[in-house]
């Protein structure tokens, strides 16, 4: 029978594919076996081995948690998430098929079967009212679902410029409101949202450098006609730091505001990040895609 140490090892060598090495594990199996329990010696070179392979194997399972890394800027930690949609999959949510609100990011399907592999992280998807219809455009699945908002009113969403996050197969962009209503480019999910961040390289004219209010914030940038990147902020900023993180630090041309406040709605099985606290209206799934 295997003991604690020679299980971990064999489980180690086994997952990061060293099939070398799992002779090697059978090998001292044998010699222990036959001894009636392991030695010490034995028992060190295991611990010697299973520490080496968790050195091997480290960056695989780092691999498997991306395309999510932490980094830190202006000294405010984020979690950001960089997308390429050759790659990965980009699906938004409302609804359940009985019409009733997903409402929180673990209630989302965990893969699209063959279209996807597993669910990567999901997180909030634009402002909703208090019944979870969102406040603005929203396509889901090529279907507008709700209407362009271009009132004025109180509030960040109406903080404008305000913009929409749009998606249509491999390609995304994030575009100011008046010229996505301009350009009608295609879209099979879409989300307005706002303020916008980083508008053509430049901050919202309304952000403070250092001043305004300070929340957990989401956002969302797009740095080629491919690639997305999801920033989730760890501590509180204000949107003159969140936007510099865009325009500095991710390369982000254009950039928007998700949503945010006392805590911010991010979800990932693979980096252990619980879902929301409270029901959520629109909600962004994105996947890896199907090998």
């Amino acid at each position: 029978m295997l003991g604690p140490a020679a299980i971990v090892e064999h489980y180690l060598i086994v997952s990061c594919g060293l099939s070398t090495g799992v002779a090697v594990v059978n090998a001292l199996q044998e010699k222990d076996t036959k001894r009636g329990m392991p030695l010490p010696g034995h028992f060190i070179v295991r611990l010697g081995v299973g520490l080496l392979i968790l050195l091997i194997c480290a960056p695989a399972t780092l691999a498997e948690s991306a395309p999510c890394r932490a980094i830190t800027h202006e000294g405010s930690d984020y979690t950001v998430c960089e997308i390429d949609l050759r790659h990965q999959v980009v699906k938004f949510f409302w609804k359940r098929p009985n019409g009733q609100p997903y409402g929180y990011l673990s209630s989302l399907p965990q893969s699209l079967g063959n279209r996807s592999g597993p669910l990567l992280f999901a997180t909030n998807a634009g402002m909703y009212h208090p019944h979870y219809r969102p406040v603005g455009l929203y396509v889901e699945n090529g279907r507008e679902l709700v209407r362009a908002n271009t009132k004025p009113g109180p509030g960040n969403f109406h903080m404008k410029p305000n913009g929409v996050l749009y998606v249509a197969g491999e390609f995304a962009g994030v575009v100011e409101t008046g010229s996505f209503l301009k350009q009608k480019p295609r879209a099979d999910f879409a989300t307005q949202s706002g303020p916008m961040l980083v508008i053509n390289g430049r901050l919202h004219p309304r952000f403070a450098r250092h001043g305004g209010s300070r929340k957990y914030r989401i956002g969302v940038g797009s740095q080629d006609p491919s690639t997305l990147v999801f920033a989730i902020s760890e501590s509180e900023v204000s949107f003159g730091e969140f936007a510099r993180l865009f325009r500095d630090k991710l390369r982000s041309k254009n950039a928007l505001f998700l949503d945010g406040g006392g805590a911010t709605s991010f979800y990932s099985p693979a980096l252990g990040r619980n879902s929301n606290l409270v029901p959520l209206g629109p909600m962004i799934g994105v996947y890896e895609g199907a090998k």
